[in-house]
């Protein structure tokens, strides 16, 4: 199963960290210099959820933004079912 949100498609994406040294300018300083640029990731906060999908109960990855935003219909949780018999 991939890292992504089957409602969202949110995935790990990719950025830099920069490091800067200096004082800027407008506060007397010569300017700000940047020192390094790595590459780093950033990866969505999934969870595993049983949502209803087609009226049927799944297990898929999902967002917490997703969540939140009410994309995921979770089932409905049943109570003990008795049969006909053992009601009497």
């Amino acid at each position: 199963m991939p890292r992504r949100c089957h409602f969202t498609g949110a995935r790990t994406s990719s950025g830099n960290v920069i490091q800067r040294r200096g004082k800027a300018k407008y506060l007397g300083g010569v300017g700000i210099k940047t020192t390094s640029c790595k590459k780093r990731t950033f990866k969505p906060n999934l969870q595993n959820v049983t949502t209803m999908i087609d009226g049927r109960p799944v297990r898929v990855k999902a967002s917490v933004r997703a969540i939140r935003q009410g994309l995921v219909v979770k089932p409905v949780r049943r109570k003990a079912v008795y049969s006909a018999a053992k009601a009497r």
